[in-house]
């Protein structure tokens, strides 16, 4: 998975981010911190959660400084305690102080939608559904958000409009039904293998689903648990199916146990609370000068 992280965009995605914060400089630090200052600084979980972001936090320092040395003392995905130091970073504590908000704001991020990811794995063990991330992503973010769905337990939809076909609602009421729209997606893409998925909102788009060759997956959208029993035993193994809508942690064992082959999730990325973690001055010292 972290090979992810590697992408070039990512890498511009800290350097907007440090842009943002700093600018023309961090004033405060300049004002306060003599430029020889050096220190080590310890990043800390205040609650529990599952650990996510740590190559974010090291991309930031060290994109601000090449200096800076950065100690990691838990894995990703790894769940952590509250009070427990998970990361240090050390070099010039003016850098550690001008890199602080951004880092944690990509760590806090992250693990705050790894956690919760992984309250809803957790919540359908035991049955054969496996809980997928959406598009509901922060712009820009699409990259990190489903790397901390992955370390979190969960598993990637499709990553945009490019890599497969969800055939929706406004499509199939657009293009006069889901015949239809199946049959023209199949010519679209001929020569190509591209996953086709349909979304589905009653028994009766089931079964016109079923009859189009090529559906990989059919969504049940805003099913009741009762309905989608049923819908599962309809499709009966002849192609994957997915949950969609009306979805939460209270309720979602019951779709699991209906034998759904997927449960997709947008709270996952579009609902997750930061975890609260801090960075703390550990230690400082000044540069010793010696003269010529």
């Amino acid at each position: 998975m972290l090979t992810t992280l590697l992408d070039a965009s990512v890498a511009r995605l800290v350097e907007i981010a440090l842009h943002e914060d700093i600018q023309t400089g961090d004033i405060t630090s300049e004002a306060t911190i003599p430029a020889d200052t050096y220190g080590t600084a310890q990043f800390r979980f205040k609650q529990d959660g599952v650990v996510c972001g740590l190559p974010l936090g090291k991309l930031v320092f060290q994109t601000l400084d090449g200096t800076i040395s950065w100690s990691e003392f838990a894995a990703e995905g790894d769940k952590v305690r509250a009070g427990t130091v998970v990361a240090e970073v050390e070099g010039p504590v003016r850098a550690l102080l001008s890199g602080e908000r951004t880092a944690l704001n990509f760590m806090q991020r992250m693990s705050g939608v790894a956690t919760l990811t992984r309250r809803y794995v957790q919540a359908v063990e035991g049955t054969r559904a496996t809980i997928l991330d959406t598009r509901k992503t922060i712009p820009g973010w699409r990259l990190l958000d489903k790397y901390a769905v992955r370390t979190g337990g969960g598993s990637n939809h499709r990553y945009g409009l490019f890599d497969m076909v969800m055939i929706k609602d406004n499509h199939i009421d657009a293009s006069g039904g889901i015949i239809e729209a199946v049959a023209a997606t199949r010519e679209f893409l001929r020569g190509r293998s591209v996953p086709i998925e349909v979304e589905t909102r009653n028994l009766d788009e089931i079964g016109q689903a079923l009859a189009c060759e090529g559906v990989r997956r059919i969504m049940f959208d805003n099913f009741t648990p009762a309905l989608m029993r049923d819908a599962v035993q309809l499709v009966d193994r002849r192609v994957e199916t997915e949950a969609s809508g009306g979805i939460t942690l209270d309720n979602i064992r019951g779709y699991a146990e209906t034998g759904v082959d997927f449960i997709s999730i947008g709270a996952l990325t579009h609902s997750a609370i930061a975890l609260d973690i801090s960075m703390k001055i550990a230690s400082t010292s000044r540069a010793i000068m010696t003269e010529e």
